[in-house]
């Protein structure tokens, strides 16, 4: 079993859970996923075993918990993000300069956790799920303002979805991995000039 067991209702249990799992970002970050335990989170984060398996079975337990929260603030950022672009209308250049920034500053808010989910993590078929839902919600707003900047093509979905699976490439190797001497904001500008480039052909 690899599911969260319950979520807590209660003040006090819920900072029991808030600081498992503070204590489990902070250890995935410095060991990996490989390297972490879940008998090193619970002494991490001031609990006993038992009250950590209380929530959670297992580590991969604790990675579905942390994408989740991850995933939460990530698309409540970009819905703001989008809201502004449907009540501002804004040209091409603006709209993904926007996504692109939003992006970004995503990435930069908790790089631990991006290498975590991207780089370390097994890409178990829930974690894989939850991914492709938000990708494909994100792929969905992203359409819909391809449609209303005239530029979606003739397979508006298809465009939609390709761009947000490589700015998400592209964003992170820029943020978190940029190549040595490279500026990442540089890079950055580079992304929203080739973006750009790429839909207004």
């Amino acid at each position: 079993m690899t599911g969260i067991r319950k979520k807590p209702r209660q003040q006090r249990s819920r900072a029991t859970w808030d600081a498992i799992l503070e204590a489990a970002a902070q250890l995935f970050g410095e060991r990996g996923y490989t390297g972490t335990t879940t008998n090193k989170v619970a002494e991490r984060a001031g609990v006993s075993i038992g009250s950590l398996y209380q929530y959670f079975p297992n580590k991969e337990a604790l990675l579905l918990a942390l994408s989740e929260q991850h995933m939460e603030h990530s698309g409540t950022v970009l819905h703001t993000v989008f809201e502004h672009l449907e009540r501002e209308h804004p040209g091409l250049e603006e709209t993904v300069s926007r996504l692109v920034d939003a992006a970004v500053e995503l990435h930069r808010h908790n790089p631990n956790m991006h290498r975590l989910l991207f780089e370390q993590t097994p890409r178990s078929p829930t974690l894989m799920a939850r991914f492709q839902r938000l990708e494909s919600l994100m792929a969905a707003a992203v359409g819909a303002q391809l449609r209303r900047l005239g530029v979606a093509g003739p397979r508006p979905e298809a465009r939609a979805l390709l761009l947000v699976q490589s700015l998400e490439a592209q964003i992170h190797g820029a943020v978190l991995s940029p190549p040595d001497g490279a500026n990442t904001d540089t890079l950055v500008t580079e992304i929203k000039a080739l973006c750009v480039a790429s839909l207004a052909s």
